[in-house]
């Protein structure tokens, strides 16, 4: 193509446009407008006059908004002073767009438009800085953490609450400047042992996440406040938060205290009207979504820990509808019967490694259970499971055989898992080619699926724990960069870390292939790859 695409215009960078998209916005990570994208607005938006105003004192604003400042808040991002706090409340609505291809770089080239309503008496006491960290969140964030975005995301229909909740409003700054921050971060630089620069951005994502611990450490002490339903979604966002920093450092914390949480405000779930504000008209919705994502990120991320590492989620209440809720409102989308499966799996695995040893009767009584379980999974019609699923709108034939292939791929990875359970009860290694064959087959068509290739990291990283050829492996590497360039999240580099060592462990000492159920939590630290 002979002209510069939309977006490095909009950079005024030389586009290296030969075909879309262009190599530029490749390398960065943008989305190439070949032109100006239309966006449709709902309702006025007014904006005052850009005032002129000097470099110095551009300077001089954001130091009296910096870190230690009286208001507390963060560091300022550039171009906020022109945000007119009376524009149009429909702007966190969603549809709306925002530049998310920015995310992590200058944010000199953004009109931003404030989503906040200006009748709301808590949103004239927000600072610019929190306004377009809500905003961000709204559109970039909320996103990542559901199969299929929509009106009724239950992430974003927190935002009501957090304009007149600091605790929750904490937490989201926290998520959205971390987002935000990775975005200027390379997958590969990740990927060595030099320790990266911390960029103002990064300080800024510390410094709200240090806010969002310490508000929250002040709601637990707080005796009418530490069992809202607020404190509850806003300890939940640290898991997520800590999936975007590592995907391995406090995420079982923060699950085993929402846990606890959940637990203790059981008895109050029917009214908070003294305890502080809610979640509205939606947190019956709020409640059942955390109680479903919980259950799956405890079931998940105890196949990749040591042994024992999380307790059982048997005091928890259990949601008004199935776990495998409309899709607009479930995070990865495994089937219920698949994490039930796994969940088998991982306590026997547990009890294999417990320090009492089995008697023959146990062994035998648990080698039955396990192959019943498996013969189980195996019949599991994952087309059958797609086609009972309530829907979002109206699906192709192509758009259900895509959420079949999702399925498909927890259930490859859970037989896999199961599989090797069952290996370390007889001390056998089965040879599992075929499956991991027809495992790494559904990844690669759901890669041309954005909205469901962002939730399959986990099946993803059993293909590359099992894969024993070198194309295979490269297959998984190149699928967890992708998926690195889809959500930002740094737990897959991580992923991405982990594979190479076992590989290079494996092939180097001779180590029985079942072994990885036990060890995998061994390599560095327990990891939330999900």
């Amino acid at each position: 193509m002979d002209k510069s695409c939309y977006t490095c215009r909009r950079r005024r960078i030389e586009c290296e446009m030969s075909e879309p998209p262009c190599k530029k916005c490749k390398k960065a990570g943008l989305e190439c407008f070949q032109e100006r994208p239309l966006r449709w607005v709902v309702g006025a938006t007014f904006r005052g006059k850009k005032k002129a105003a000097s470099a110095k004192h551009a300077s001089g604003a954001a130091t009296k908004l910096s870190r230690g400042s009286p208001t507390g808040e963060g560091r300022y991002p550039r171009n906020l002073t022109n945000s007119d706090p009376t524009a149009s409340s429909h702007a966190m609505e969603y549809g709306e767009d925002i530049p998310c291809e920015n995310r992590g770089g200058s944010l000199d080239h953004f009109v931003l438009t404030v989503p906040v309503n200006p009748d709301d008496p808590f949103a004239s006491s927000l600072d610019a800085v929190s306004k377009y960290y809500l905003y961000y969140y709204s559109k970039c964030v909320c996103k990542l953490f559901v199969m299929y975005d929509s009106k009724r995301n239950p992430l974003r229909n927190l935002i009501p609450a957090a304009l007149s909740n600091p605790v929750l409003l904490t937490s989201i700054v926290a998520l959205s400047a971390r987002h935000m921050a990775n975005g200027g971060q390379s997958f590969y630089e990740l990927g060595t042992s030099t320790l990266p620069t911390l960029t103002d951005a990064d300080h800024d994502a510390l410094w709200f996440k240090y806010k969002a611990i310490r508000n929250i450490s002040h709601a637990l002490n707080n005796e009418k406040s530490h069992t809202n339903d607020t404190v509850v979604a806003s300890a939940f966002l640290l898991i997520f938060l800590d999936l975007l920093e590592s995907g391995s450092d406090k995420w079982n914390i923060h699950l085993e205290g929402v846990k606890k949480l959940i637990t203790q405000s059981q008895p109050s779930m029917g009214s908070q009207a003294d305890t502080g504000p809610s979640l509205g008209d939606t947190v019956q919705g709020i409640r059942d979504f955390i109680v479903r994502q919980m259950y799956l990120i405890d079931t998940l991320g105890a196949t990749y820990t040591r042994p024992q590492l999380l307790s059982h989620m048997t005091s928890l209440p259990q949601p008004a509808t199935p776990l495998q809720m409309t899709l607009d409102r479930s995070y990865l989308g495994c089937p219920e019967f698949l994490l039930d499966a796994l969940r088998s799996f991982s306590i026997c695995r547990d009890m294999l490694a417990g320090l009492d040893p089995l008697n023959e009767d146990s062994l035998n009584s648990d080698m039955e259970n396990i192959s019943i379980v498996l013969d189980l999974t195996r019949s599991f019609d994952c087309q059958a499971w797609a086609s009972g699923l309530p829907q979002l709108h109206r699906h192709s034939t192509h758009d259900m055989d895509m959420l079949s292939a999702l399925a498909e791929a927890y259930k490859a990875g859970a037989l896999i898992y199961g599989r090797r359970v069952l290996d370390a009860l007889v001390g056998d290694t089965t040879p599992l080619n075929d499956l991991v064959c027809g495992l790494i087959a559904t990844i690669e068509a759901l890669r041309c699926d954005e909205a469901l290739f962002k939730c399959i990291l986990w099946p993803m990283f059993v293909a590359g724990l099992e894969s024993q050829q070198q194309d295979q492996r490269d297959f998984v590497i190149s699928c967890l960069e992708k998926f690195w360039f889809e959500t930002k999240c740094i737990n897959v580099v991580n992923a991405a870390n982990i594979l190479r060592r076992f590989w290079k462990i494996g092939d180097s000492q001779q180590t029985l292939s079942s072994q990885w159920i036990f060890n995998i939590g061994q390599l560095g630290r327990d990891w939330l790859l999900i």
